[in-house]
């Protein structure tokens, strides 16, 4: 069986919790790749909604070993809580395994992190303030403190003091905030280790072993493409890396371990935060859409911008990524526009067109979309589960962006529930799993 990469296209919120969740029920193994609790994946099981920000997605099948690889970094009290809401629904959790290696959000982080967007003002990069940033500013400098570390007292003390001090600067103005008195710091973090002991383990060597046995592993991302650290619209990105090329990082697996990467992106566009959109709508149609689409944050409940779909920065996803397969998701929210209009390149300063994602930041926040429109439908589609049951306008949309893209769609989704999706012909064999 291969592994599958499962990431977004986007920047984010493209629906990846509920393909990982239609995929997982084939999978040996799901893992977590990178990122912490600044994502949100929502899945809807039976009418009831599961909402995770660290716990993987494939959480809801009894038995599976759901994995939070070392790429991640944790927050253990949001962890503990997302367990005890899992246990008080009765799902079981005992298939979690927690990296050893995953590095951990200490509440200096979490101040740290509000600081540094308060004194950015109007600049602000738009973070969840969830102290993911200083976290993973901490593992570079090899100041971080790991999940095994809380079941050692010595070393979590000395690796917390370690930590602060060269922090002490910027942490003046919270001097009297009992949550970073070291004695209360260690002892609340170890309680943290002896809680969730049981589920820390050597991840990889878990990963691996399922990889031996022929098993299907899936590889979930966090955020999307655009918000890459590295290939994302920088400053205005996420601290990790949430593209494909991460997940042998974050699992601890080689190259050779990914065999298939599943691109997830919305039928439209929607961003949170800061940063440029090209295909952003200011108007009534982006309220329609964002009203439509139930487009607010999983994390902070923040009202997502909307566009319409973008060619350049989808085929720039694919790229990076190495996308094999598209999964387009609610498409349904599209039904009754007379028109859609989907982005295939950019204008930007002096009328300079181009028809690729621009790499400089300056041309990109100047760039607008320049647009073609397609006819859309009025039809209802949230009861089609195959690509015939579509309005003819549908199927031509998804064959647009197929060939656009140069990637096969294998997967629609056209409505919140599990069972609101088509699979296309090429993606059966998991279908008949799913």
């Amino acid at each position: 069986m291969p592994g599958i990469c499962i990431v977004g296209a986007q920047w984010g919120d493209e629906g990846k919790g509920k393909v990982v969740d239609l995929v997982a029920e084939r999978a040996d193994a799901i893992v977590r790749f990178q990122g912490g609790n600044n994502a949100g994946h929502t899945i809807i099981r039976d009418g009831e909604v599961f909402k995770f920000h660290l716990i993987p997605s494939g959480i809801l099948y009894p038995g599976k070993r759901c994995i939070i690889g070392n790429g991640v970094v944790i927050d253990p009290g949001v962890l503990t809580d997302e367990l005890d809401a899992l246990k008080a629904r009765k799902i079981d959790t005992s298939g979690l395994r927690i990296s050893a290696n995953a590095h951990v959000i200490m509440p200096y982080h979490l101040l740290l992190d509000t600081a540094g967007e308060t004194k950015l003002g109007k600049l602000q990069i738009g973070t969840t303030r969830r102290g993911i940033g200083p976290a993973y500013a901490d593992k570079a400098a090899r100041l971080g403190i790991r999940m095994q570390d809380l079941l050692d007292e010595k070393i979590l003390k000395k690796k917390i003091t370690a930590a602060i001090d060269p922090k002490r600067l910027s942490l003046r103005p919270y001097v009297k905030d009992p949550s970073l008195d070291l004695q209360s710091m260690t002892e609340a973090y170890l309680t943290y280790g002896h809680r969730l002991e049981r589920h820390i383990a050597d991840t990889a060597r878990i990963v691996w072993d399922a990889l031996d046995a022929d098993k299907l592993v899936i590889y979930e991302g966090a955020q999307g493409a655009l918000l890459d650290i590295d290939h994302g619209t920088y400053p205005f990105v996420t601290s990790s890396n949430p593209i494909a090329g991460a997940a042998c990082v974050g699992a601890g697996v080689g190259p050779k371990d990914v065999n298939e990467v599943w691109g997830i992106a919305k039928a439209y566009v929607t961003r949170v935060g800061s940063g440029p959109f090209p295909t952003e709508l200011h108007d009534a149609v982006g309220e329609e859409i964002r009203a439509r689409g139930g487009e607010f944050g999983t994390t902070t409940g923040r009202a997502r911008r909307t566009g319409w779909l973008d060619i350049p920065a989808l085929r720039y996803a694919s790229r990076i990524n190495g996308l094999t397969s598209l999964a387009i998701t609610k498409l349904d929210v599209l039904s009754g526009f007379e028109k859609i209009k989907v982005c295939t390149a950019y204008s930007g300063p002096d009328d300079a067109a181009f028809t690729d994602f621009p790499y400089h930041q300056s041309v990109l926040h100047h760039a607008k979309g320049e647009y073609i429109e397609l006819d859309g439908w009025t039809e209802d589609i949230g009861d089609c589960r195959t690509a015939a049951d579509l309005p003819q306008a549908a199927r031509d949309y998804l064959d647009y962006i197929a060939e656009a893209v140069g990637v096969p769609v294998v997967l629609v989704g056209v409505g919140p529930g599990r069972e609101q999706v088509i699979w296309m012909q090429d993606s059966l064999p998991l279908a008949e799993a799913a």
